[in-house]
């Protein structure tokens, strides 16, 4: 299958902004309450017109469906659920027909405990795959070899009757992990991503990428304070009680991640971005992606926690800034394993609030992923505990309430049932409080924050600045985040300021006199630069261009 270059050519990627697709909650086309392959082509009209430049597709393969779709046990298969494979094929094409591109999740550091190798492995110590997966013996008391505790509670060690050792799992027990220092491992594993390469896939979501080597088998130290990060490190998990020293983000990771670059650079125009989950979740993003021979893009949760406050958001980006040298981050407010944005950062029922969060996002240095309903203002939807299904909100309720709330059915007809994205009972329920916010009503309505965002993303498509170019941050002020951005081939010798208001005040600030709003900006940058001050609204945005030469007075 023929893959779109575009304007942008096989490095459409950089500055990108990919729009998350949750299958099971998009969109019913067959009216089973799932999600499927084929409802994704239905509405890849509407994907189109958010003006994103790609999909990524969460887990479609074919599962056991314990941790929904992130326990594979067919690399190359569609689950039924879902589809086929021939659907599949018929989405790619209709994407790309409409200048989309696709990336696809690939789960590599573990498979289900229901895939053939893992099947194979079990049966014995000396059998072909017995070394595919990371087994080990007791402790002389017959305790698990070492403290490594899985995300989803407990110990990271199953014993298995069949062999006489235990397993590792850093996720759910039906999720074992595999052995990357074997090297048939590794070519297995990268024979799998050949397959979806060769279907014309253009781009990978990596998940838990820097779980895929363990390092030596001895206990993990205690964490001497515990800080909210990465999904799982919470005071009600045992997970978070260790510093991870052993168990993932080993060295001998990099040289995968090679292996992986090469042939992903077969594929002209293809693209990865890895998930990583680590104390030194920057360090890793930087490392990961610096030099050109790794993965092309990295993100973390460092912007997926609660804290959204100016001087943390500027501590976390130019922290990233002075690491990753030539590599590339790329960002995201929201996704399948958090809170909902607008109730993380408090913005349910504030609009300038999610209008300004979306303008933060998208004036950042490096690529975009925005998860689907973002657009929307989706909220967490409240869920009875026998109302869930997530394995971690059942298992941690009810200090945790686990993934359900972020993963409800897209809206898509407020007076239709089940909000139009099924004829029947959803997997989850619809919340009623998201029907006002479907598409159908958002867009008739010029001023809402779907047809802001439409408008903000085909601005961001104009100015190469901001998709492509450099970062530079002048100091908070007042509650104000500002920063500028340069594309010196596009437009030599000026520069685009972009100044963010996070308070609930106006704010009027010292700016450079020959600051100029830009044309053709949309509604929602309602800032305003005169005489050398720009004056922003409550929660407000502004944008100019500026000549190079003009003193940059933010730093006075």
């Amino acid at each position: 299958m023929t893959r779109i270059l575009g304007r942008q050519g096989a490095d459409w990627w950089r500055g990108a902004v990919i729009y998350q697709i949750y299958p099971r909650s998009f969109m019913d086309a067959n009216g089973d309450g799932i999600g499927d392959l084929e409802g994704v082509i239905e509405r890849l009209d509407y994907i189109a017109s958010l003006n994103v430049d790609a999909i990524w597709l969460s887990p479609f393969f074919t599962s056991p469906m314990k941790d929904f779709g992130y326990d594979i046990s067919d690399y190359r298969g569609v689950d039924p659920m879902f589809g086929s494979l021939e659907d599949f094929d018929r989405l790619v094409e209709a994407a790309h027909a409409r200048g989309l591109r696709v990336t696809i999740d690939q789960v590599l550091s573990h498979t289900s405990d229901q895939h053939p190798w893992f099947a194979e492995s079990r049966a014995s110590r000396d059998n072909p795959r017995a070394d595919w997966y990371v087994w080990a013996d007791p402790r002389p008391d017959g305790a698990p070899p070492t403290n490594w505790q899985s995300i989803f509670g407990g110990s990271a060690w199953q014993w298995d009757t069949r062999r006489c050792q235990y397993y590792l799992h850093n996720f759910l027990v039906e999720q074992p992990d595999l052995n990357f220092r074997n090297p048939e491992v590794v070519e297995a594993i990268l024979g799998e991503v050949r397959f979806w390469l060769e279907r014309g896939v253009d781009g990978f979501r990596l998940d838990a990428v820097n779980f895929c080597t363990h390092g030596e088998i001895r206990d993990n130290p205690p964490r001497e304070e515990l800080v909210e990060g990465f999904i799982g490190v919470r005071p009600d998990n045992p997970y978070g009680f260790q510093q991870h020293l052993y168990d993932k983000t080993q060295p001998e990771n990099l040289a995968f991640l090679e292996r992986l670059r090469a042939l992903l650079d077969e594929y002209p125009g293809t693209t990865s971005v890895g998930e990583v989950g680590d104390d030194d979740s920057l360090g890793v993003m930087a490392e990961y992606t610096r030099g050109g021979n790794r993965l092309h893009m990295a993100y973390s949760f460092d912007l997926l926690g609660e804290r959204h406050d100016p001087e943390f958001l500027h501590a976390t980006l130019t922290g990233m800034e002075a690491r990753i040298a030539d590599g590339w981050p790329c960002w995201a407010l929201g996704n399948h394993d958090v809170t909902r944005l607008a109730t993380r950062w408090g913005a349910e029922g504030g609009q300038a609030r999610l209008r300004l969060y979306l303008a933060f996002l998208l004036t950042q240095r490096g690529s975009v992923c925005l998860y689907q309903g973002e657009e929307l203002g989706l909220t967490e939807a409240e869920l009875r505990f026998d109302q869930l299904v997530d394995p971690a909100g059942i298992t941690f309720w009810p200090a945790y309430k686990g993934r359900d709330g972020c993963r409800t059915p897209q809206p898509w007809v407020a007076d239709a049932r089940h909000g139009g994205f099924s004829s029947a009972t959803p997997w989850l329920p619809v919340p009623e409080a998201h029907l006002g916010l479907a598409v159908d009503q958002q867009e008739r309505d010029p001023d809402s924050l779907l047809n802001a965002c439409r408008a903000l993303l085909a601005f961001r498509r104009q100015q190469p600045a901001l998709v492509r170019g450099d970062i530079r941050y002048h100091p908070v002020r007042e509650g104000v985040l500002c920063l500028e951005r340069r594309h010196p081939a596009s437009d030599p010798g000026s520069r685009l300021l972009v100044a963010l208001n996070f308070t609930g005040e106006a704010r009027i600030l010292p700016a450079p006199g020959a600051a100029e709003a830009l044309p053709g900006a949309p509604a929602l940058v309602n800032g305003h630069w005169a005489e050398g001050r720009v004056t922003l609204p409550p929660h407000g945005i502004a944008i100019a261009r500026c000549p190079d030469e003009e003193d940059a007075t933010w730093d006075v």
